[in-house]
């Protein structure tokens, strides 16, 4: 992993130091990059870092939102085929539907690296963090909270590979507690408003719930709002390491752990990999795991992404 990194590193640093950049015969490299969403803090970070790497190599660069619609965003990798770009970092809307996507931009030429969520198709490389231990440290950090009973629920999302994994892991945690039950699965999109909503329902239908997992910091903050509005004694665990998140954990009792991820890493270090495979190199790791870091109030302060 360590050594990745470096790799991707001294890929950027070369067109910084070089002051050249990495230019096609006939032009400047043009980079795109598809989001999920742009309604969240950790994927305005990754669009901070790629413009500043991008900055750095003097590419040009295209980004879209698809809103959490596939359709949307096979239409804006699209567009961007028809703009000539020469990479592609992809975090999918829907790690399945996306394929189509993928397959039409391998045959333009076009270099594609998923990032922070899998994508079905041909593939050069995938950078994201390492979910299932997400879903997992959160698990166990809840699991020792309650002393090892108690009845709690998850917060689901959109089915992308990354809150897939986050579940799973979750649930592999708290299985190994016999006095953990899981009374409910509710989808709250990882949007605020809508989990927000999602939570009041699962508070009203669960009198004696203790904790809840939430697969996102956005998500989980619109359930930090419903359990304060409902003044129960209810815990709350999270994946991402939103600022907001990291606040919360500092000064409520309510938010006990995020698993922090590292959304500029991914960036840099997926784009480091297409330009290195752009650049010429033969072969790329297919999968680049990235760690995750679990917070609590113990260890948050001064945390950022």
């Amino acid at each position: 992993m360590k050594k990745i990194i470096v790799i991707a590193i001294l890929v950027l640093s070369i067109g910084l130091i070089s002051g050249v950049g990495f230019a096609k015969d006939d032009g400047e490299l043009v980079i795109g990059m598809a989001f999920q969403e742009m309604n969240n803090q950790y994927f305005i970070v990754m669009k901070e870092a790629l413009l500043e790497a991008a900055d750095s190599i003097g590419a040009k660069v295209y980004y879209t939102d698809a809103r959490h619609d596939v359709i949307k965003q096979i239409s804006d990798i699209e567009d961007m085929i028809q703009k000539g770009i020469d990479i592609l970092l992809l975090n999918p809307a829907d790690s399945v539907g996306i394929e189509t996507a993928v397959i039409e931009a391998k045959e333009a030429g076009v270099i594609v690296v998923a990032i922070d969520a899998q994508a079905n198709g041909p593939l050069d490389s995938f950078v994201g963090s390492k979910n299932y231990d997400a879903g997992f440290k959160a698990g166990e950090q809840m699991a020792k909270d309650l002393d090892g009973k108690g009845k709690v629920a998850i917060l689901d999302g959109i089915p992308v590979v990354p809150i897939l994994e986050r579940v799973r892991g979750f649930k592999a945690a708290v299985a190994e507690y016999s006095g953990i039950e899981i009374v409910d699965i509710q989808n709250g999109r990882q949007e605020r408003d809508k989990a927000m909503a999602v939570t009041e329902n699962m508070l009203q239908a669960n009198s004696n719930l203790d904790a809840i997992f939430s697969v996102n910091d956005t998500g989980s903050l619109g359930a930090l709002a419903a359990i304060q509005g409902s003044g129960r004694d209810v815990k709350l665990y999270s994946v991402d390491g939103h600022p907001e998140a990291v606040e919360a954990i500092l000064t409520t009792d309510i938010f006990k752990a995020t698993s922090a991820q590292f959304p500029r890493d991914q960036v840099r270090i997926g784009l480091g990999i297409a330009l290195a495979k752009y650049w010429g190199a033969e072969k790329v790791p297919t999968t680049v795991p990235v760690e995750v870091k679990l917070l609590t109030k113990d260890n948050s302060e001064g945390f950022s992404w």
